[in-house]
């Protein structure tokens, strides 16, 4: 099978700070769904501004569907993959069919007019998202889902093989957070999207992802099925933290244990490690 993403040897470090990520390697089947896991400062957002070239590596190679990244032009990049940053609220009064419009900014002609393709490219995304009925709507009246969807919206009209997502679903309650790991999901399986999303919600990772990569520091960290990487001894080791594991049928689910919830919670009703 053919890779979107491989990552070798890579390492990075901010000017004058210690080192982020070493040694880092892996390698993303095409229409794969990875969730990238971990602490804060572990290195999940510096990873997916590497990816998208943002950053350079200060050492290492990252190729996207089998050539060296630096061989890509910006407009060559924007049509291999689309980038969702963390929700924020948009400084600008653009409408959410303004925001969705400019993902077809690497696809216009020398004019910059959006071409009959262009705009169907676009209603089609603002209806998968359900952001259709909001289109005239300016993104800053927008509730944080909806603004999210937007994004996505935004993503997803730019037409690209990959997806790379920042925290996705910050800020957002439950209904909101399972609703855009569905959308996700949805333009995996139909689409055949390839998917990285940094997250710290480790039972959507495992409920949505088919791979995981679980960061702890620089030169700390395992990739693989998310039902072999994301394990309670794993986790208990990278977040610092007792877990305490379940079964939602056969999927498992965590549930990290302060010092006064561990006191609720015996030692005979914990389930063993594995």
């Amino acid at each position: 099978m053919n890779n979107a993403i491989e990552v070798d040897n890579l390492s990075f470090a901010y000017p004058r700070q210690d080192q982020i990520l070493t040694g880092l390697a892996f390698a993303l089947e095409l229409g794969a769904f990875l969730a990238v896991v971990g602490p804060n400062g572990a290195g999940k957002s510096t990873l997916l501004s590497l990816l998208c070239r943002t950053l350079k590596a200060n050492a290492g190679q990252i190729r996207i569907d089998g050539k060296q990244i630096a061989t890509y032009s910006h407009q060559q990049l924007a049509r291999k993959m689309a980038v969702v940053r963390q929700e924020s609220t948009p400084v600008f009064s653009f409408t959410v069919a303004q925001t969705v419009a400019m993902a077809r900014t690497p696809y216009c002609g020398t004019m910059g007019f959006p071409a009959k393709n262009d705009i169907s490219r676009i209603e089609d995304a603002l209806e998968i998202t359900d952001t259709a009925r909001l289109a005239d709507r300016p993104m800053a009246a927008l509730s944080g889902g909806e603004r999210q969807r937007a994004y996505i919206a935004r993503a997803l009209a730019q037409d690209t093989d990959i997806l790379l997502l920042d925290e996705p679903t910050s800020f957002l309650d439950p209904k909101h957070q399972v609703a855009i790991y569905d959308l996700l999901k949805t333009a995996q399986n139909s689409r055949q999207k390839t998917v990285v999303a940094v997250t710290h919600d480790v039972n959507l990772a495992i409920q949505y992802s088919d791979k995981a990569l679980l960061l702890g520091g620089p030169d700390v960290h395992e990739y693989g099925p998310t039902s072999e990487v994301l394990t309670a001894s794993r986790m208990e080791d990278i977040f610092g933290c007792r877990m305490h594991m379940g079964k939602v049928g056969s999927v498992n689910f965590f549930m990290p244990l302060g010092k006064h919830a561990a006191e609720a919670v015996s030692s005979e009703n914990m389930p063993e490690k594995r």
